[in-house]
């Protein structure tokens, strides 16, 4: 029996073309975050943080630090494909994949797996450069790189479709501008949500990031406002409802064929 390679070797191709994208214009797509999340740790950490004290229990910049790390998995995730998707649609490169003998799908992870490299290249610098303001510690390394990899695939996926659906270059950055940055904020990122009144807290327990940059911090931490089982269960069913929204707005073409 013959395997079909076809699917298999567009998917490298896919993938190869992002890798390439990513590192050829590494001060557009790595240094950026390298530089602000180093301004984080400098002012929120070392500054503000020695004010603070301690958060549960540990001092503050170990605290956000793997909140930190997750906000800088989240915007590069995002930015990578809904630039690159939309480039691509723009310049008519899109249409030749669609109309080429490979499934959807294939395209699909081809543009995910470009944006989780992205996210996971940027998750190691920052990790360097938190090396050098506190002590880095694992809770959990199946946990970590679980919620890693599954944050990343969420918001590749969902910068793929907000890529499907933007008409002009100015509609790639309103979804980043104004979602994705005010839930990372509010998500627990500097703070813990047991300091939050209870209407704030009941509030804030229907905002995804949240559970996501707690699942992190238990698995460098072993702390936690949410227990982590419960944001591994959202995280699964996110990865599959916008895996398959997505591939459904590429079977019809919305966005793609006029």
């Amino acid at each position: 029996m013959i395997i079909n390679s076809r699917p298999f070797i567009a998917y490298c191709t896919i993938v190869r073309k992002e890798t390439k994208r990513v590192l050829r214009i590494w001060p557009q797509t790595l240094l950026p975050s390298a530089i602000s999340m180093f301004l984080y740790f400098v002012i929120f950490g070392s500054l503000i943080g020695t004010r603070i004290g301690a958060m549960n229990g540990y001092d503050y910049i170990d605290y956000i630090m793997p909140g930190l790390l997750i906000m800088a998995v989240i915007n590069n995730a995002f930015a990578n494909v809904v630039s690159s998707f939309f480039s691509a649609k723009f310049q008519r490169q899109i249409e030749e994949l669609l109309v080429a003998p490979i499934p959807n799908a294939i395209i699909l992870l081809g543009f995910i797996s470009g944006g989780v490299l992205r996210a996971l290249l940027v998750a190691g610098i920052v990790a360097i450069i938190a090396g050098g303001f506190t002590q880095l510690q694992v809770h959990s390394w199946l946990l970590l790189i679980t919620v890693l990899v599954l944050t990343a695939v969420i918001f590749s996926t969902g910068g793929l479709i907000n890529g499907i659906f933007s008409r002009k270059f100015d509609d790639i950055s309103i979804i980043p501008t104004f979602v994705l940055t005010p839930l990372t904020y509010l998500g627990g990122v500097f703070y813990s949500v047991d300091l939050l009144p209870d209407f704030w807290r009941n509030v804030s327990v229907f905002n995804p990031i949240l559970y996501m940059v707690n699942a992190f911090r238990y698995a460098m931490l072993g702390a936690s406002d949410i227990q982590p089982w419960r944001a591994l269960i959202l995280l699964f069913f996110l990865v599959c409802a916008l895996f398959y929204f997505a591939l459904h707005l590429l079977d019809r073409g919305v966005g793609l064929r006029k």
